[in-house]
């Protein structure tokens, strides 16, 4: 397989050195420094794209006009100082991925990975943000999608599905972690989701995005 590439968008050049780390038989990263280069990669057909949150004459996180630089592009935005405010409003316009820039390479990796494959990349705590979120604006679920788990499994999984920790979820049951990340191994499995956006959305009711 051809290695995939990526352009990334910074100024900074400790990041630029520490992205490229990634590169290898997978990915071909590429920099770009400015919005012209993101413009020109989409016009080459090429849609990865990490984007420094930083980069100068960047819109405010809640500008409008980030719908038209995130358009026909997969773009993972990763800012030295992520909030959830901020990566909530950037996926709302559009992007792919929202997350810490000193995530290191092969976080970065996984990431890209996730892009790639038509999914979305958030951080720990804007996810448990959105899935609260999601519990909060959703009638109650029915339960059908918990007819194929034990008793166990489903009460890891409507847990899990409104963004509580391993450690959350191992304090309310009185089990390990070990015990957690071993139920919501056997739930992915199960439902045939791949994380825990997917699994709340699962359990909601709601059926999984399909990428534009």
């Amino acid at each position: 397989m051809n290695a995939l590439p990526v352009l990334m968008l910074t100024q900074d050049a400790a990041l630029w050195q520490a992205w490229q780390r990634i590169a290898g038989p997978q990915w071909l990263p590429a920099r770009g420094q400015g919005l012209a280069d993101l413009q020109r990669w989409k016009q080459q057909g090429r849609s990865l794209v990490v984007l420094d949150a930083a980069l100068p004459q960047l819109p405010a996180s809640g500008d409008a006009a980030w719908s038209g630089l995130l358009q026909d592009a997969k773009v993972l935005v990763l800012s030295n100082r992520p909030s959830d405010d901020e990566g909530r409003q950037l996926l709302a316009k559009g992007a792919s991925g929202y997350a810490h820039a000193q995530s290191g390479a092969e976080v970065l990796a996984q990431m890209l990975q996730s892009l790639a494959g038509g999914n979305i990349w958030l951080g720990r705590s804007l996810l448990q943000r959105l899935l609260r979120d999601v519990d909060a604006r959703l009638p109650e679920p029915g339960d059908h999608w918990a007819q194929a788990l034990s008793p166990r499994e489903q009460e890891v999984a409507r847990y899990a599905s409104l963004g509580e920790s391993n450690a959350q979820i191992a304090e309310r049951m009185s089990i390990s972690e070990r015990t957690v990340r071993a139920h919501l191994s056997a739930v992915f499995e199960k439902l045939q989701v791949e994380d825990r956006l997917m699994l709340a959305l699962k359990v909601h009711g709601i059926g999984r995005p399909q990428p534009a």
